[in-house]
């Protein structure tokens, strides 16, 4: 028998190669990327200004019967009585003046 051992196999990947690369390319793009000048945006223009939502009148309506109006457009919002009659004249009032004017009916579960 000689003295000479087997010789041992390295399993490791020499990786040094890759950084190299990786280094050449990050220096490239950090070079180039000051030089390349983007393209002009044409941003879209507005024609006239959004409209500012209507706010909506309430129709109150109580187990009763009672009819109370709530427009949240006026100062304070709070809710008025109002009979049958008027209520429908400030409905036609309003969406004379604005014809998008919603109206919220709210009613009790117990109204027949």
């Amino acid at each position: 028998m000689s003295g000479r051992r087997p010789r041992k196999q390295m399993n490791n990947i020499n990786v040094v190669p890759y950084i190299d690369v990786m280094l050449v390319l990050l220096v490239i793009f950090m070079i180039t990327a000051p030089l390349v000048n983007p393209g002009q945006v044409e941003l879209p223009s507005v024609a006239k200004a959004q409209a500012v939502p209507v706010e909506p009148l309430e129709v109150i309506i109580y187990a009763d019967g009672k009819l109370r109006l709530r427009d949240r457009s006026q100062a304070g919002g709070a809710p008025r009585s109002v009979s049958r009659d008027e209520l429908v004249g400030v409905i036609q009032e309003s969406q004379q003046q604005n014809p998008d004017q919603p109206v919220v009916i709210s009613a009790d579960k117990n109204v027949r």
